[in-house]
């Protein structure tokens, strides 16, 4: 008489309780703002327990009933991270509000299909492997790649940007990008709940091996050599925050107005010896090829200070025969000293029902870009990332190559890599976060932009329309930052690189999460095949 196997189980209470503290800690690990400005960002202390708290709420289950525990954990989580959406769609988007309500569960569903995935793994093959550790946190960084990538991605709140503030770890992002950040925190976490479950020493000695190599990587990370390379060549760059409303920003009533606070605001970083002066995305209010005065306006500015201009707008193609606009796209403008226009990036990762609606076809009938300011049909896309070709003047007459990023391409580090691919030299980040009101959604995009900054080993300018714009350095600390919601001119002396490489990350790219893509499925796969034969 034969008896089947079961497995060993948690009892329900205690797993609920740990798939709800699950659920707050994904919540918590990343920037929040509350009542009064004040900011909440602890990510770098609860980081570690929220992998834990998920292998001890799924302990016990199948991997069917694992993935659909934590697909709904991680939905609470997401949408609560989320929310910032509502504010996105209805209060600037003009969206009904049922629509609002709605609108963070689209990101949230997406996310929560790669946490199911994940649970469902590491029960059916990492629980029980002899390197459980090592398996769970190579299985979590190939799903944090699949999550970036599969249908355009969004990996927002991946959870790497948790360890933003921790500098030692964050240099290793310019081998393996933010995916060594997960890869850390994922492998302490599991060590933490094994022993929670288990309490032997097996997993005693896992959590201490596990904390002796994170402790290394620190060590290695905070003595690693400078990213600063050869620092002697620097320019004095301002990044120029307007603060114009996103209600007001394209009233055709406020252009001058508009205008003319840059215009003021450009003039305050002259004063104090800006050479060149970033504006945010879509700052100028109007199309700048079609329309000669507001051209001129942008010009003399560039020409009576003798500066360099990267001033945030839309670009347009013209097509000769129907004599009307072609495209649209979203761009950056780089105005030379005399007041031409010597180069236009644009943009090419677009924010899908943002900047375009995807299967038109299917969904055009129901859904408009939000971003309407922009044009009346969807914008197009650039063709690639590519760096732009400035002058520093003074002591650095010669060209120096930069990075233009425009607002949501800083989200994807393999795009941002590209630019320092190409030779970047400095990042000017343009971008408009007025969409996300004061929500924690500016933070948490700062903290991004951090780490393409340390990813690339270059310094960032981040001139934002209301906030956050900051000084970046080349390892991913913020020198300076602006307040949400207020005019700022952030005004410093920048390090260009001009010989120094690109980082292995911006050369080579994912190659460490390549790996973990490509050990996952080969372990799995031998896993299955041994099953077969088993079976056989």
């Amino acid at each position: 008489m034969s008896t089947t196997p079961t497995l060993p189980t948690t009892p329900t209470r205690p797993r609920k309780g740990a798939l709800v503290l699950y659920a707050a800690l994904t919540l918590f690990s990343f920037p929040h703002e509350l009542p009064g400005g004040l900011v909440f960002d602890l990510g770098a202390l609860l980081v570690w327990f929220g992998p834990a708290a998920l292998i001890v709420g799924i302990e016990g289950l199948t991997p069917g009933r694992a993935a659909r525990a934590v697909f709904l954990a991680s939905l609470a989580a997401h949408v609560g991270l989320f929310y910032w959406f509502f504010v996105v769609t209805v209060t600037y988007g003009g969206m009904s509000a049922w629509l609002g309500v709605l609108s963070p569960l689209v990101p949230s569903l997406y996310v929560s299909l790669f946490s199911a995935l994940f649970a469902w793994t590491w029960t059916r093959y990492g629980a029980a492997s002899p390197l459980p550790i090592g398996v769970g946190a190579l299985c979590w960084v190939a799903i944090d790649w699949t999550r970036g990538h599969f249908l355009g991605g969004f990996p927002w709140a991946t959870l790497g940007y948790a360890l933003h503030q921790d500098a030692a770890l964050v240099a290793w992002t310019r081998w393996a990008g933010v995916y060594a950040l997960s890869f850390f925190a994922v492998a302490v976490g599991i060590a933490l709940g094994r022993v929670w479950l288990k309490r032997d020493a097996t997993s005693i000695r896992g959590l201490a091996w596990t904390l002796a190599g994170v402790m290394v990587a620190h060590g290695l990370g905070f003595w690693s050599p400078q990213a600063d390379f050869d620092s002697s060549v620097t320019v004095r760059i301002a990044a120029v925050q307007g603060n114009i409303d996103q209600g007001l920003k394209w009233d055709d009533q406020r252009r001058e107005q508009i205008l003319d606070s840059y215009l003021r605001l450009s003039t305050t970083a002259v004063e104090d010896g800006a050479r060149w002066i970033v504006w945010p995305e879509t700052a100028v209010p109007g199309l700048l090829e079609a329309d000669p005065a507001l051209l001129d306006r942008v010009a003399l500015l560039a020409r009576r200070n003798d500066v360099w201009l990267i001033v945030g707008g839309t670009g347009v193609e013209f097509d000769p025969i129907s004599r009307r606009f072609s495209a649209f796209f979203d761009s950056a403008f780089v105005f030379d000293p005399t007041g031409k226009i010597l180069d236009r990036y644009d943009k090419t990762q677009l924010v899908p029902f943002g900047e375009f609606v995807p299967l038109r076809g299917l969904f055009g009938r129901y859904f408009q870009s939000i971003a309407r300011g922009l044009s009346t049909t969807d914008i197009t896309v650039g063709p690639r990332p590519r760096t732009l070709l400035l002058e520093g003047g003074g002591a650095q007459p010669g060209p120096l190559r930069v990075a233009v990023p425009i607002c949501y391409e800083l989200l994807f580090p393999h795009v941002v890599g590209r630019f320092g691919a190409d030779g970047a030299g400095v990042m000017l980040a343009i971008t408009n976060d007025a969409w996300y009101g004061r929500t924690g959604a500016p933070h948490q995009f700062l903290a991004m932009s951090a780490i393409r900054a340390a990813e690339n080993g270059r310094w960032m300018v981040r001139a934002a329309n209301t906030g956050i714009s900051a000084i970046i350095d080349s390892r991913g600390r913020v020198r300076e930052r602006s307040g949400l919601f207020e005019e700022a001119v952030l005004v410093a002396d920048v390090p260009v690189a001009t010989q120094a490489p690109a980082t292995f990350y911006a050369r080579f790219g994912d190659v460490f999460a390549g790996l973990c893509v490509f050990g996952s499925v080969a372990l799995f796969g031998r896993k299955r095949l041994a099953e077969r034969k088993r079976w056989a």
